[in-house]
């Protein structure tokens, strides 16, 4: 019997490295019974021996020790499910990584939760990790007021600390779709709600998870295939990865940047024959009714519900390279398939990725491991999209020799 795919969610979990991160990520597996079997035996053996308390960090431990001997790379994905669907959490390793990852496309999150240790209030990580999500446009946020335990389970506390929290949130634009006081160690609202924070009527952690909302699946999106070749046979074939939508025999399609349109006479795949259609995620190649020009870089869409043709973007970009980018240098644009030289014609600010404080506005350069709001002029015009939109047409890097930095287009 044909066991039906669950719908899966990403988030990432960002916040204070000492706030309780990975209690809360071992807490979250156990209360939904997502560790690997004899995992937990073998956590209450190695806390026993040592005379310690259950320690849910300890679930974390074993995915640190395949990160420590390069198992994992970047980003460690790890998976639990609830009764509504499963879940895959992003780990974050430091904030850098973190931005240039989500940046250059290594993960992709769609909901975020901030951790904030009670006790100890909002510290500059907590506003460094918020400032993040708000650079990358995550608009589904869950703050979790940790180590309520630790406070007597006091409402004053939470109401002072998420006061102060929502100020500051308020300054960087992130509305968060849920405050919820927590203890992870103790388990507190986490899986179910508990009588020691019975003054707080907001749901609990997982439940606030299962009403956020999946991004909604590239298929269902705008045709968008950019192409990657175009290679003569018997016919000839224009060949790529469709990111977003469907395309079928019979179908009339937009070559883009030029707009010239056809009709697609065949979809040509290995070794299958007579395939009527393609769809997001699948690399695939066509063949039209009519000679058009189409070439590399060019990006195939329907008549209707088209991206953005513009030599004028706005990005975010996070600098990588250790020589700064001075004005007036050119730089190549990469974004899907296309390249063309380009000019950044203003840089609005830049920003320290470390500290996030605001380093510059209308500067002149941005240096290795700068943040930085600028306004791109491309020699030719280009086929993009906002990056919440369409991320592969909303992805961009600039070379050197080198990659030298990795950016997410805001506005066109």
């Amino acid at each position: 019997m044909e066991t039906l795919k669950m719908e899966n969610l990403k988030f990432v979990i960002v916040g204070h490295v000492d706030h309780g991160k990975s209690t809360l990520i071992g807490r979250l597996f156990f209360d939904t019974d997502s560790l690997p079997e004899g995992r937990m035996e073998e956590i209450k053996a190695i806390c026993e021996s040592l005379g310690k308390e259950v320690e849910f960090a300890y679930v974390m431990d074993h995915l640190q020790e395949e990160r420590d001997q390069g198992i994992t790379i970047d980003t460690a994905q790890t998976f639990f499910r609830t009764k509504k669907r499963q879940y895959t959490i992003i780990d974050a390793p430091g904030h850098v990584e973190f931005i240039k990852n989500m940046i250059t496309g290594a993960s992709q999150a769609e909901a975020a939760m901030l951790i904030v240790d009670v006790e100890e209030g909002v510290q500059e990580q907590t506003r460094r990790h918020a400032y993040i999500l708000s650079l990358l446009g995550l608009d589904q946020v869950i703050v979790v007021m940790n180590k309520m335990d630790l406070v007597n389970y006091k409402k004053e506390r939470y109401k002072e600390v998420k006061k102060e929290l929502l100020k500051f949130l308020n300054a960087i634009h992130i509305k968060p779709t849920y405050l919820i006081p927590i203890s992870a160690k103790q388990g507190d609202f986490i899986a179910k709600k508990t009588d020691n924070l019975s003054w707080f009527k907001g749901p609990s952690v997982l439940e606030a998870l299962d009403t956020f909302h999946v991004k909604e699946s590239a298929k269902k999106k705008a045709l968008r295939f950019p192409v990657q070749d175009v290679f003569k046979y018997d016919k000839r074939i224009i060949v790529g990865r469709i990111e977003s939508g469907t395309i079928k025999v019979g179908e009339k399609i937009k070559i883009l940047p030029s707009g010239e349109e056809t009709i697609v006479k065949s979809i040509e795949e290995y070794e299958k024959k007579d395939v009527k259609k393609a769809e997001a995620g699948k690399s695939t190649g066509i063949v039209t009714k009519d000679k058009v020009f189409v070439d590399r870089g060019d990006v195939i869409t329907h008549t209707k519900d088209l991206p953005i043709i513009t030599d004028t973007i706005k990005a975010h970009v996070f600098w990588m390279d250790k020589v700064p980018f001075k004005k007036p240098e050119r730089l190549l644009f990469k974004c899907a398939t296309q390249e063309v030289m380009c000019g950044i014609e203003k840089i609005e600010r830049t920003i320290d990725s470390s500290t996030l404080k605001l380093i510059s506005k209308d500067a002149k350069e941005i240096k290795n491991r700068e943040v930085a709001d600028i306004i791109i002029k491309t020699e030719k015009p280009v086929v993009v999209e906002n990056f919440n939109n369409v991320q592969e047409l909303g992805r961009f890097v600039f070379q050197r020799k080198d990659t030298c930095a990795g950016g997410i287009i805001t506005d066109v």
